[in-house]
């Protein structure tokens, strides 16, 4: 009797090129030499697993040594690869960049709302209130008409930056 062939099963291969995998690698590396620049109070907010805080305290120490701190962050690298949540962490480090970002952003609009509220007068004042109904009417047309002859007379600025104060609370709300 003849037996019968069994049908090979294809598998599917993913090739990956090894440039794609150095890619990769750097990525990792990038990642672990921005972790290592961080303040200790920032990673601590960061999902690191347990090996992953023991490299960061040899980086600390080592840091000012450049051949051990290089290898120590090729380590660290090493153990993102291994790490489940790398994306959680990336996702952290990115929210902790762009407060900062968004807060610079949110300082620069008050500075610009400020200076125009002071050229402009009465009118931008009414829309400002109505933008932003916890500022009192009264308060900062005072604010704003002090505020321009401090910079028509060049004197010190205590109004100018009291307004910007003003705007600052009532917009952080």
């Amino acid at each position: 009797m003849a037996k019968k062939k069994k049908p090979l099963i294809e598998e599917e291969i993913i090739y990956v090129s090894k440039s794609e995998l150095k890619r990769e690698a750097m990525q990792y590396h990038g990642l672990g030499a921005e972790i290592a620049k961080m303040p200790k109070k920032q990673r601590d907010r960061l999902p690191l697993n347990h090996d992953l805080k023991e490299a960061l305290v040899v980086s600390d120490k080592v840091s000012d040594k450049s051949d051990a701190y290089r290898r120590n962050l090729n380590y660290i690298a090493k153990v993102l690869r291994t790490t489940e949540n790398v994306d959680e962490i990336q996702a952290m480090i990115d929210i902790m960049l762009n407060k900062n970002n968004q807060a610079d952003v949110l300082m620069n609009k008050i500075e610009t709302l400020r200076d125009d509220l002071i050229k402009q007068g009465d009118d931008l004042i009414n829309s400002t209130i109505d933008q932003y109904p916890s500022l009192e009417r009264q308060k900062m047309r005072q604010l704003v008409r002090s505020a321009a002859k401090e910079v028509k007379a060049e004197k010190p600025a205590k109004n100018y930056k009291e307004l910007f104060q003003y705007l600052k609370d009532a917009i952080m709300l």
